[in-house]
């Protein structure tokens, strides 16, 4: 075992220490969620042991596919981001919030209440910790506080894992979300040949490290990890200009580009469902069969669907280019205006899991270059005008 540190340090873990670690987290009563194969994808589940990981395995991504791949080693988080993210923990797709049953004395009303276990998420990318923190302004920041929400982020351990390659669908360096882990996480690991460099940045990460045999970090460890690290960053080659996005796109509302996305996009909800930030909500009531329990229960939801904009009547936004604009405006325009921040970490998942590949980043681009064309037009005219 290590001797006692303060947090805030490096330190390197050997894959049979790594090994170990499940055994320590179950020791501190912690349940394991990270990466696994299921259904020919890299998903989120249970994890017992490190056999468990997807030794071995990468994605390929494009838009609109996603496959696996053998890797040329045995690398345990060699991979990207899958369909899944960490919000179906802490933001579950459905929920129960309180509950109505019926007795011999009439309906009796009470709110659900539930015990959150302490988990550990393994696994956690530098994009989906900023869209766990997008989300904890969402939740935790606002005027009004979702509890379920706090209780499970309180019980949240975060192993952190920096990615040493990125699929052709990322762009988490036009968001700066990464690729590296900067904050937000217990402890962070580079994955190297030989093991893991750890940083350790809180205590409940210490005593982690602290129930393993760990290592001091060498020079060549540190520039392993670094060369690592940067190979990520060379990979990316998607971009999305950020400059002056909000005005962008609410300047260009009525633009007939709008027209051309909805003839290819299907309002599936997809971009939305395997989005780490899109928090839309409604609240439904479910009965049992025999009509004496009755469950209020929260499902996800997506501005996508027809019934989402329903208000007095009618539907505000009963078509799909209306919905599109919606989506995308709110995620990187309006979100700002909410809370501060974009609505987008770089993660590009809703690019591959679109059944026809849009991508959001080229459908921005169209319209900074209409712009920017059309003030080239209006210039040039302008500097024909007679004296």
């Amino acid at each position: 075992m290590s001797t006692q540190r303060h947090s805030s340090y490096s330190c390197f873990l050997s894959y049979d220490q790594f090994a170990k670690i499940f055994d320590v987290l179950h020791a501190f009563d912690y349940e394991v969620i990270g990466p696994t194969l299921e259904q020919e994808a890299i998903v989120y589940g249970s994890i017992r042991t490190v056999d468990d990981l997807p030794r071995g395995w990468t994605d390929i991504q494009e838009p609109g596919r996603y496959r696996l791949q053998q890797r040329e080693d045995d690398a345990l988080f060699g991979y990207v981001v899958g369909p899944h993210s960490w919000k179906q923990f802490l933001f579950p797709p459905v929920s129960t919030l309180s509950t109505a049953d019926r007795t011999d004395v009439g309906w009796q009303f009470s709110e659900a209440k539930q015990e959150f276990p302490k988990v550990a998420y393994l696994g956690v990318r530098a994009c989906e910790i900023a869209a766990m923190q997008i989300q904890d302004r969402v939740f935790l920041e606002g005027p009004y506080v979702d509890h379920e929400y706090q209780s499970r982020r309180r019980q949240a351990l975060i192993i952190a894992v920096n990615c040493t390659q990125a699929a052709s669908t990322c762009f988490c360096t036009s968001m700066n979300t990464g690729p590296r882990c900067q904050q937000g996480f217990d402890l962070a690991l580079t994955e190297l040949p030989e093991g893991f460099l750890v940083e350790v940045a809180t205590p409940e990460g210490e005593a982690v490290i602290n129930s393993l045999e760990s290592e001091d970090v060498t020079p060549e460890i540190e520039t392993a990890a670094e060369t690592a690290r940067q190979n990520a960053v060379e990979q990316i080659k998607k971009e999305l200009d950020t400059t002056d996005i909000r005005n962008l796109l609410m300047s260009n509302l009525e633009h007939p580009h709008w027209d051309e996305v909805a003839e290819r996009c299907l309002s599936c909800t997809n971009c939305t469902m395997v989005c780490p930030t899109c928090f839309c909500s409604s609240v439904e009531e479910v009965s049992d069969l025999s009509g004496d329990h009755v469950e209020r229960q929260r499902q996800w939801d997506s501005c996508f669907n027809v019934s989402f904009s329903y208000m007095n009547g009618g539907l505000v936004r009963n078509s799909i280019r209306n919905r599109y604009r919606q989506w995308l405006t709110h995620k990187l325009a309006t979100w700002n205006d909410q809370f501060g921040t974009s609505g987008c970490v770089g993660c590009g998942r809703c690019i591959t899991w679109c059944p026809v590949g849009i991508d959001l980043t080229e459908e921005v681009a169209i319209l900074r270059q209409s712009q920017e064309q059309s003030l080239l037009e209006s210039e040039q005219e302008a500097d024909h005008l007679p004296g």
